[in-house]
């Protein structure tokens, strides 16, 4: 059988035990497990625990649960509804004021927590009944919140990027580097769209949000300002070659369970125990698919699928922008239908090194991929950000949810294209502060 045969049947086994409802992990390793059986015989098995387990077998996994625990501490705590409450205090005499207040504090959150979800369920549970009571149509409240929380993936530090830096072997820290301006730009572009169309629909406009002294709008910042020094700290030891990814990690769960525990005078340890099984399931999940995805890999590579594939796509006699085109697309459709970890491990190690053939910037791709991830987060049929609005607030319906995201969809397609055509949005700032990339 010849590999683009074996990779066809393959697929379809993988997407038909997915359609089945088949966890992704489990999925991938069954058949990984089954395609080297049928392809070797049972002599493969002997080596199936040892690929397994050498998946996991990096230092650098060890920062997933502890920024995994980071976000969960602060998720637990009334932080999300300080930063809301702070956002909408300075903004709240701007047209669309209330909609930005939501989106910045999105912005803000999904950098302490690195969880679209997470940032979804806790800017929602207050932003959207807020919204509505202000006249705001569903669409807006709800699709403002669902892309709102995609930033989470994308803005450091990123559970998505460090899974991507572990796939590709590429710098964790630069990767970071690399998501901030791009985070910013789509914070941006979000924000542009949603006041053009509260001005255009007339909503956002009458100003009926209360005044604020200069004095209440800065009573509620010592609460905030610890968190984001916790950010703009991690992000400095690791461009600073202070600490490594997992050292920096831990240290910053650490002073996030210490200021929740301050601040907020959350002393009970049944919201500590709540919060460290959560940690754990999530981290599991999270650890569970690294390692079947290193098992679907080597069983690719045993069947020489990926190397005919990565073959097959540099033979294509095309632009090569067109070939970006083209890998945009394939990446759109994956996360269409698989959540944006599982989607990085399945496809970075093949495209990578095409990518690099082509003469892109490894580090200017994982922004690229990572945005399209975004897309597939607030798009059926897996759209799992919609999902987590339609939960918090049943009253709106998909369809409304749906149409309220589409055009941030529209604002992430104008950030990859000005992606393609300033490439230094996503370099410059890694570039000056650790150097150009070997």
């Amino acid at each position: 059988m010849t590999p683009m045969l074996w990779g066809a049947g393959v697929l379809v086994a993988l997407l038909a035990l997915l359609a089945v409802g088949t966890p992704i992990a489990f999925a991938l390793g069954l058949v990984s497990i089954l395609a080297l059986i049928l392809a070797d015989g049972w002599g493969s098995v002997s080596i199936l625990g040892e690929t397994f387990f050498g998946g996991l077998a990096s230092f650098g996994l060890v920062s997933i649960p502890m920024f995994i625990l980071m976000g969960a501490a602060v998720a637990s705590s009334p932080a999300g509804k300080d930063l809301y409450e702070a956002l909408d205090r300075w903004l709240n005499r701007v047209p669309g004021g209330l909609v930005l207040s939501n989106l910045g504090a999105c912005s803000i959150f999904a950098a302490l927590s690195g969880s679209s979800p997470a940032t979804c369920a806790a800017i929602g549970k207050m932003g959207i009944p807020e919204m509505t009571k202000r006249g705001y149509p569903n669409e807006i409240a709800a699709g403002s919140i669902a892309a709102g929380g995609t930033l989470g993936i994308l803005i450091p530090p990123s559970v998505t990027m460090i899974v991507y830096g572990i796939a590709t072997e590429t710098s964790i820290g630069r990767l970071f580097l690399a998501g901030l301006l791009p985070g910013f730009m789509l914070t941006v572009l979000f924000m542009a769209w949603t006041i053009y169309d509260c001005r255009r629909r007339g909503v956002g406009l009458d100003m009926l949000g209360r005044r604020f002294s200069f004095r209440e709008r800065l009573e509620v910042l010592p609460r905030v300002l610890p968190f984001l020094g916790i950010i703009a700290a991690i992000l400095y030891v690791l461009y600073g070659g202070v600490a490594t990814p997992s050292e920096a990690a831990g240290v910053g769960a650490l002073f996030c369970l210490i200021f929740v525990a301050v601040i907020y005078r959350l002393w009970k340890l049944s919201l500590y125990s709540s919060l460290f099984r959560d940690t754990l399931k999530e981290s599991v999940m999270i650890m569970m698919i690294i390692g079947a995805s290193e098992l679907f890999s080597f069983a690719l590579s045993s069947l020489f699928i990926t190397q005919t594939i990565a073959e097959w796509i540099s033979l294509l006699d095309v632009n090569k922008w067109v070939l970006m085109a083209i890998i945009n697309a394939f990446l759109l459709f994956a996360g269409f239908f698989l959540p944006p970890v599982a989607v990085i491990l399945m496809t970075a190690p093949i495209l990578l090194p095409i990518i690099i053939q082509a003469g892109f910037d490894p580090y200017w791709f994982a922004v690229i991929l990572t945005i399209n991830m975004e897309i597939g987060l607030i798009t059926p049929p897996v759209g799992l950000n919609l999902y987590v609005i339609n939960g918090i607030a049943p009253n709106i319906t998909l369809g409304e949810i749906l149409r309220g995201s589409l055009p941030y969809v529209g604002c992430m397609v104008v950030g990859i294209v000005l992606l393609c055509l300033m490439p230094e949005i996503a370099l410059w700032l890694p570039n000056l502060l650790m150097g150009p990339a070997l």
